[in-house]
């Protein structure tokens, strides 16, 4: 079988008056040698010129395939309308540039001339005051990608995924996510349950290769309920969900209590895990590996990962910033697209 040639990534700008420019030409340093891991960035050349170091330079193209044959001397830009930002002064003037590079990126992705999309990071406050109507990025990429199917069950569901040493990447899916935590018993219907740990098992397989993915699964309460002293949503929400799959043949556990199943021997023993809310799935993530974190979006029709920290205004501009997370999340996005892909 002839292997398929990759096709470049492709990288938004984010809020240039965060560390996103920064951190993107620190991610191209420490890639450019790499062909496989070519990317090209949709931001504005102003903003990314204004931070560039000694020997850095952009090349403007229109293709993301053209961005391979440059990639190893000069960072590629799809060049998007917007300004030079201020470091670390976040400005609403900012956000229709914002807002573009993602819709071109999402474009780009969907017509599969680019191989997945990668975010900066974006200070929702900011789009907020412009008008921006979603909580996050992820029901943004949702919404823009209405219409195309899923490989699997449709998302997005957000999966947040760290580099275990000695095993398999640890990889948390979210149930929830941007709510305000005294809405989560009520959100966690059967129907929310099941439509996540459906999206989770479809992103195991397909994207991450794994033929028979293990799935576990946190409750909402202490102790899982403690068989309903404590709660009653693992008995009547959680574990009729996870019985019915299994009784479809899944490989996915009951309700289990979430401050037993992070540690090293329990990561052990499965694949991934469903997290009932965003800080059950978060913290034991940045716990383990702070700086290599990635979030990706699961169950949508393009691979699309992030670094897993924000805009980082307070140091925007320094230099200190580190690309650590940024570049795990280039390469989480290639091996989804292989997996994917072909």
């Amino acid at each position: 079988m002839i292997k398929r040639e990759p096709k470049p990534l492709l990288i938004t700008m984010g809020d240039p008056s965060g560390i996103g420019p920064e951190i993107t030409w620190k991610a191209w340093e420490a890639l450019r040698s790499h062909n496989d891991l070519t990317f090209a960035v949709l931001a504005s050349p102003d903003v990314l010129k204004a931070c560039a170091g000694p020997g850095q330079s952009i090349i403007i193209i229109d293709n993301p395939a053209d961005a391979g044959a440059h990639f190893s001397d000069s960072l590629p830009v799809i060049p998007v309308d917007g300004q030079a930002a201020r470091p670390g002064y976040p400005d609403v003037m900012h956000a229709t540039a914002i807002t573009q590079s993602i819709e071109r990126a999402v474009s780009l992705c969907l017509s599969r001339q680019a191989d997945g999309l990668i975010t900066n990071p974006i200070a929702k406050s900011v789009l907020y005051e412009a008008g921006f109507s979603f909580p996050g990025h992820t029901e943004y990429l949702g919404s823009l990608c209405e219409g195309h199917d899923a490989p699997y069950a449709p998302g997005p569901v957000m999966m947040l995924a760290a580099p275990d040493a000695g095993q398999a990447d640890f990889r948390v899916a979210l149930t929830t996510i941007h709510i305000a935590i005294s809405t989560v018993p009520s959100a966690l219907t059967q129907r929310a349950v099941m439509a996540a740990a459906q999206t989770a098992l479809g992103a195991l397989r397909i994207d991450f290769g794994i033929e028979d993915p293990r799935l576990a699964v946190c409750g909402l309460n202490p102790h899982a309920g403690e068989n309903n002293a404590l709660g009653n949503e693992e008995t009547d929400v959680i574990n009729p969900v996870c019985a019915h799959l299994r009784d479809q043949g899944h490989l996915i556990t009951d309700a289990l209590p979430a401050d037993t199943l992070f540690h090293k021997d329990a990561r052990s023993t499965y694949d991934g895990v469903l997290a009932m809310y965003h800080d059950q799935g978060l913290i034991p993530v940045k716990m383990l590996d702070f700086h290599k974190g990635v979030n990706i979006t699961l169950g949508l029709p393009i691979v699309r990962t992030s670094p897993d920290h924000g805009t980082a205004f307070n140091i925007a501009g320094q230099g200190v910033a580190r690309a650590d997370s940024l570049i795990e999340a280039i390469r989480t996005a290639r091996r989804i697209a292989d997996c994917r892909y072909g």
